[in-house]
C-alpha cells in the first residue's frame, strides 16, 4: 500500500472513553461478525500499556501461525500513515471483506488464504497512540507524538509482550512495516538490538527487519515519481526525456518555465489515475483512515465518508468503517466500553 493511500485510511469516530485501570488485557477470539464459521486460526486482542504518566495503551491483533507455532517466526507488522491501524484485513493478515454492494447490514468476512500466518505468527498493532483502539486516558497522551516516542512506545510493547507470551522468545523474530512504518522498522530494530547488547530481558530473539515501500524522505520519495511513472509506463519517453533535459533530475522546485512546464504535463496526466493503486479505478477515496479512536474526549462529529463505488479500491476502507464501528465488532475484539 502507497504512502498516499495509507494518510487515506483514518475513521473517527464520537465516545469518551471509560476511564479503566486495566493496564494489560488478552482476550482469545473465536468468532467474528459477518464470519459465520468459527475462525481457522488462532486470534488474540489486546491492550498493553505503553505510558504510565498519560495512561497510553497500544492495542493489538495476534495472529498464530498456522504451520508450526513453536518454531515459525514471529513478525511485528505495522502499516504506514501514520495513525493507521493494523487490523487483521489489509497487507498481512488472515481476513479480508467480501466485496458486495453495501445492503445496510454488517458487512461480511472472508478468510484470506495468502495470509502470511501460513508461515509466520504476526502481531499487527494500533501504532503511534491514537491509532485503531490504541489510546491514553489523559489527552496529553495524543500530543508530542513523534518518531522517538512512537519508536519507545513500541520497544515498551514487545517487552511486556514477550513478557506475557514467553514461550515465543526462541522464535526468530522481525519488526516490519509498510509505508511510514517501513521507516520506524529499522529505528525500532535499533533500540531492540542495542537492549541485546545491554543484556536486557526479556531476550528478543531478533533477527532482522522487513520493509514494505517505506518512506525514506519527502525529498527523495517525491523527487522518483517522474521515473517511476515512466518506468511503469504513465508517461512517455519523450515527456520523461524533457523532464531530464529541462529539470536536470530535480523534478520536485522547477527552477526554470520549461521544466515547470514539463512538471505541470507530468502532473496533469498522473491525475488520471490513481497513484497508490495505478492499475485500479481512479475514484474519490473518501477521508477514511484507522483511526477508530477519538483523540479527544469531547464528542466530535460523524465525518459520514462519501461511499466509494465498488470497483474502488477504497470500498474496502469504507466496509472496515461499518464494520469496526458495530458494537457487536467491539465486543468481539474486546474492546474497551465507551460512552454515547
Amino acid at each position: 500500500m502507497g504512502k498516499a493511500s495509507l494518510l487515506l485510511l483514518s475513521l473517527v469516530v464520537p465516545f469518551v472513553l471509560l476511564l479503566l485501570p486495566v493496564s494489560r488485557s488478552a482476550t482469545v477470539v473465536t468468532h467474528l461478525p459477518g464470519f459465520h464459521d468459527r475462525l481457522p486460526f488462532h486470534l488474540e486482542t489486546g491492550y498493553v500499556s505503553v505510558d504510565e504518566e498519560t495512561g497510553a495503551e497500544l492495542f493489538y491483533y495476534f495472529v498464530e501461525s498456522e504451520r508450526s507455532p513453536d518454531t515459525d517466526p514471529v513478525i511485528l507488522w505495522m502499516t504506514g500513515g501514520p495513525f493507521c491501524s493494523g487490523m487483521i484485513f489489509f497487507e498481512v493478515g488472515p481476513m479480508k471483506f467480501v466485496l458486495a454492494p453495501y445492503n445496510g447490514s454488517l458487512p461480511q468476512l472472508a478468510y484470506n488464504p495468502y495470509s502470511w500466518s501460513k508461515t509466520a505468527s504476526i502481531i499487527l498493532l494500533d501504532s503511534p497512540v491514537g491509532t485503531g483502539f490504541s489510546y491514553a486516558r489523559d489527552v496529553e497522551g495524543y500530543h508530542d507524538i513523534g518518531d522517538f516516542s512512537f519508536s519507545m512506545h513500541v520497544l515498551t510493547f514487545l517487552n511486556k509482550w514477550f513478557t506475557d507470551h514467553p514461550h515465543y522468545q526462541s522464535n526468530p523474530f522481525f519488526v516490519g512495516g509498510s509505508s511510514y512504518a517501513g521507516k520506524m522498522s529499522p529505528i525500532i530494530a535499533q533500540h531492540i538490538s542495542q537492549e541485546i547488547e545491554l543484556g536486557k530481558q526479556p531476550r528478543i530473539n531478533l533477527k532482522g527487519y522487513v520493509v514494505g515501500n517505506p518512506v525514506t524522505g519527502s525529498d527523495y520519495d517525491d523527487n522518483f515519481r517522474v521515473p517511476y511513472a515512466h518506468g511503469v509506463g504513465i508517461i512517455s519517453d519523450q515527456l520523461y526525456e524533457a523532464a531530464i533535459r529541462n529539470c536536470k533530475g530535480s523534478y520536485i522546485r522547477p527552477t526554470d518555465k520549461m521544466c515547470a512546464r514539463v512538471l505541470n504535463t507530468f502532473q496533469n496526466l498522473v491525475s488520471e489515475i490513481d497513484l497508490p493503486q495505478i492499475l485500479g479505478v481512479n475514484c474519490i477515496r473518501g477521508m477514511l483512515t484507522h483511526k477508530f479512536l477519538s483523540e479527544e474526549y469531547t464528542q466530535l462529529s460523524d465525518p459520514s465518508p462519501e461511499q466509494p463505488t465498488l470497483d474502488c479500491f477504497a470500498y474496502r476502507y469504507y466496509l472496515c468503517n461499518i464494520w469496526a464501528n458495530d458494537d457487536s465488532t467491539r465486543e468481539a475484539l474486546g474492546v474497551k466500553r465507551r460512552r454515547p
